[in-house]
Order: structure tokens, then C-alpha cells, then sequence
């Protein structure tokens, strides 16, 4: 089976054309491939498909190979890939997820696909809905008992759920004990995605992700989108923020009139190969 490695600021995938390529066990491929040991090696599997209402599909797969709703990162490389290896040349796409139809608008120069703004949707913020077992119509700035701590968090959905929590520094937090209690505690019935976020000023923050199935990522499209929400929500930011990750950066903005999500950032090629299923 072939397939092609890509990345989006360090957030990386194996991706397989399934116009030609058919895979019978998503899930467990995922585990296989996702080894950075045994396998390929990356952050998960996504599968690019036919669509009958957009022009191509998006199912992805995360490293443990549980499913995943939406993938901010990857679905600006499968418009990429779209794009550059020809299944649809066109400068806006639709891409089809388990968390609705997405509209992306690529960067195109020479034929090469740059930067890619993807419109991520409305955020969910109704606990029940994240889904988040706290009360009220909103989870924000609330507080919760983690690992013997007190943290303060914002609860926020991109299409699959997230929790904002706010520290004094990223680069000396201890992300590898403090994820995993976040991502099983029982407030989340579906696990979570963690954002530790510090303010930079200036509409700057600096973020490091947990994410649920794959551990610390070097970046979270869709957790970037949930901070710059969160930021929002807390007073922290405006509406626009520049959001630094191990990876790179993110441009979110949360739009005041349409109320979506748009997120842009680069996507990039790694290599193409083959393995045997």
C-alpha cells in the first residue's frame, strides 16, 4: 500500500489516497504505522476518500487508533494534497469530517500549495455538548481539581473537546505527569485535549498540547483555535491571536460577525513510500 508523509508545523501524518488505496482496519493500521519505533512513525493515520457532498473526505485516526472527529493541522495538508496531486486543483475545497463539511482557501503559487486557511466552524461552549461534565451553559474560567491541584479551565469544542488551562510558563510545565490526568479525569466523558497556554501580550500566546490518543503533539490546529477562543472568552486576547507552538505558529481568528473559527497556517510534504498491509 502506498502512502505519504506529511506535517503540518510538526503535527504529522501518514496519509492514504483511498481513491486508489483501500484499507480494511483503519484503527489498527493507525497503531502500526503511528510507532515511531516499529512503524512510520507520526501522530496518526488520515484517510483522504471520495465524498459525495464535498470534494473529498477526511477520516482520521490518532496513534493509540481511536478515531478522531477533526484535525486542524491535517486537514490543511489533505488540501494540499488535494490540490498539488490532483484529485481536485481547485483554490477553495470542501472537505467532508466526522465534525461537518470544512471550507479551506489555499495559497497558491507556481502550482505549490503555501499556507492554508481553513474555516473550522462555530465553536461549542455548552458543557454538554463538548462534551464536559460541568454545569451551567458555559465552562469557562472554572475550576477543577487535578493530580492534587488547582487549575482554572475553559472548556471549548473545535469538533472534538478541549480544555484550556492558563500557566505562568509552558516551557517548564510538567505537560508529560500533568496530560495524561487531564485527558482520563472523569469531567470528560470522552477524553480530552489539553492546551497549557501562556500569555505572551501583544495577542500572543505560547501553547503546548496533550493530546488524548497521542500524547504531547508539537502542535494542535484545533486546540490552537480552542486557545484563541478561550483567550477571547478569559479577557486574555482580542479576537485575533498569534498562537506559538513547539512546530511553528498558527494565525486564528475568531470572527465577531459570522462567529466561525478561521485558522491558517503552512502544510508541507515529507516522503512517499510504501509498507505492506
Amino acid at each position: 500500500m502506498r502512502f505519504t508523509k506529511m506535517q503540518g508545523i510538526g503535527n504529522d501524518y501518514v496519509y492514504i489516497n483511498c481513491f486508489e488505496e483501500k484499507v480494511e482496519d483503519p484503527s489498527a493500521l493507525s497503531a502500526r504505522l503511528s510507532d515511531r519505533h516499529f512503524g512510520v512513525g507520526s501522530d496518526g493515520v488520515i484517510l483522504i476518500e471520495p465524498s459525495e457532498i464535498a470534494d473529498c473526505k477526511m477520516d482520521m485516526y490518532n496513534a493509540d487508533g481511536s478515531r478522531g472527529k477533526m484535525c486542524g493541522n491535517g486537514i490543511r495538508c489533505v488540501g494540499k494534497y488535494v490540490y498539488e496531486r490532483g484529485i481536485a486543483r481547485k483554490n477553495v475545497l470542501t472537505v467532508e469530517t466526522l465534525s461537518g463539511v470544512k471550507t479551506l482557501r489555499l495559497d497558491v503559487s507556481g502550482g505549490r500549495v503555501g499556507e492554508v486557511e481553513v474555516d473550522m466552524g462555530s465553536p461549542i461552549l455548552e458543557p454538554e455538548k463538548i462534551p464536559a461534565r460541568f454545569s451551567g451553559k458555559t465552562a469557562v474560567d472554572l475550576p477543577l481539581s487535578v493530580g492534587g491541584a488547582e487549575y482554572r479551565v475553559t472548556c471549548v469544542s473545535m469538533g472534538n473537546p478541549h480544555c484550556v488551562v492558563f500557566v505562568a510558563d509552558t516551557k517548564s510545565f510538567p505537560i508529560s505527569e500533568i496530560g495524561p490526568l487531564f485527558e482520563h479525569d472523569p469531567h470528560f466523558p470522552e477524553r480530552v485535549n489539553t492546551e497549557f497556554v501562556q500569555v505572551l501580550g501583544g495577542d500572543e500566546v505560547s501553547m503546548r498540547v496533550w493530546e488524548r490518543g497521542s500524547g504531547e503533539t508539537l502542535a494542535c490546529g484545533t486546540g490552537a483555535c480552542a486557545t484563541a477562543v478561550a483567550c477571547a472568552l478569559n479577557g486574555k486576547t482580542g479576537r485575533n491571536v498569534l498562537v506559538h507552538l513547539l512546530g511553528g505558529n498558527l494565525k486564528v481568528r475568531w470572527d465577531e460577525t459570522s462567529g466561525t473559527v478561521l485558522m491558517k497556517g503552512p502544510a508541507e510534504f515529507s516522503f512517499d513510500g510504501t509498507v505492506e498491509i
